[in-house]
């Protein structure tokens, strides 16, 4: 299953570094992906919506050297069901607020990216950009953002504002004007536009401060934003490319390619990684961003142990404990560290940057990736041995992009 590293065919805003390095995301969801994750040793479910647990996972994935974590969030709590809660009692339910959990370990962290979920199709693009802002500033440069769409009925029944779902299309392109708007109010105050002087009395530049004056379908936003423009000036945004209720992913691809930074892709295997990414480096073309970096991450369950039948018969045991055979939108691994580290070698060269890591159990998966997987990767010489980056941009090689109202002529915001 080996595979040597080679270059990518894709242009340089899909192509992995320079230095043939891989990046690593973790996405950490209660106890584990596997619906039985709480029911292991280790596990502590009386801690899971403490702020030690997460701390604690945040503190294991940024001791890996990876690049983020994400969050999982929704409005619903956890189901097997589409139609809505499923009743039952023998699985973790409920979950704490995606940004401010992030919020909450990021003075605990130094280099790590924090990435929580956001809800765009029930949010408010202000009130969304304002919370990440913060956590931009929180962390000193290391946030970002997962948008998602909902498309769940018993969701919208918390809000009455509307039927779902829609049109695929249509929830996607609300999604990428409710991320235009985040990224224009980010931008809506200058670098400079707080001159905190104390002797002259004048706390802000009010010619610094911009309207956005958004006008589209969706959301009507003047700004500007209440928040100083982030550390990073952009955080991160990524977006998971899940297939709609019709089962196509065609949409959620147009999103990754006008709407972000980071594209995480559910597939099967290398050939099905090349397929998607050759569509999004299509989709953003037709959207004129070619020039703009994008990273493609794929999104593997996995379930690690030192030997593969060992990895194999734990899911086995946790599926008997679920009462159902574990499934998963992406593609699941269960084998050795080693192992892994063949199959990322291998689907990387299908133009992808990097993965994001599901732990199926954290308490044991989780530690695996870090400390198995990752110097693994490193005697392999295409994972970091340190932190060479103070931003979650920076870890990822993006630029920090100059404010798009800067040069704009003064005078036409009032404080």
């Amino acid at each position: 299953m080996s595979a040597s590293p080679s270059a990518s065919p894709y242009p340089a805003a899909f192509a992995s570094e320079p230095s043939g390095r891989l990046h690593l995301a973790v996405a950490l969801d209660g106890a584990g992906w596997h619906p039985a994750a709480w029911r292991e040793p280790g596990a502590r479910p009386g801690e899971l919506f403490t702020a030690r647990h997460w701390a604690g996972a945040v503190a294991e994935a940024e001791a890996g050297l990876l690049d983020f974590v994400t969050f999982e969030d929704a409005f619903s709590v956890q189901s097997s069901s589409p139609e809505g809660p499923d009743g039952r009692t023998d699985r973790v339910r409920g979950r704490l607020d995606a940004v401010l959990t992030a919020a909450r370990v990021a003075p605990l962290t130094r280099h790590i990216g924090l990435v929580p979920a956001v809800t765009a199709t029930h949010t408010e693009p202000f009130h969304i950009s304002k919370a990440i802002a913060t956590l931009d500033h929180v962390s000193r440069g290391r946030a970002g953002l997962r948008i998602q769409v909902s498309q769940l009925a018993h969701e919208a029944r918390h809000f009455g504002r509307r039927a779902v779902p829609l049109p695929d299309a249509e929830a996607h392109e609300e999604a990428a004007d409710h991320v235009e708007v985040i990224r224009r109010l980010w931008d809506s105050w200058d670098d400079d536009a707080e001159i905190r002087d104390v002797a002259t009395g004048r706390f802000v530049d009010r010619d610094k401060l911009h309207y956005i004056d958004f006008e589209g379908p969706h959301f009507s936003v003047r700004g500007p934003s209440i928040t100083p423009r982030p550390p990073q000036g952009q955080p991160v945004v990524t977006a998971l490319g899940a297939a709609g209720p019709g089962g196509d992913d065609s949409a959620a691809y147009g999103l990754i390619a006008r709407s972000t930074d980071v594209g995480h892709l559910v597939v099967r295997d290398a050939e099905g990684a090349r397929t998607a990414v050759e569509r999004i480096r299509r989709a953003r073309e037709s959207a004129g961003l070619c020039a703009q970096p994008l990273h493609l991450f794929a999104d593997l369950t996995v379930y690690l142990d030192e030997d593969a039948q060992a990895a194999g018969a734990r899911k086995e045991r946790l599926d008997a404990l679920a009462g159902a055979p574990y499934g998963s939108d992406a593609a699941v691994f269960t084998g050795t560290p080693a192992q892994l580290a063949d199959l990322l070698q291998d689907w990387r060269t299908a133009g992808l940057s990097g993965f994001r890591l599901r732990p199926a159990v954290l308490a044991h998966d989780l530690p695996a990736i870090t400390r198995g997987l990752v110097p693994e990767l490193q005697r392999r010489g295409v994972f970091r041995r340190a932190y060479e980056a103070d931003t979650l941009r920076g870890l990822l090689g993006l630029e920090r992009p100059a404010g798009r109202y800067a040069a704009r002529p003064a005078g036409h915001c009032a404080a």
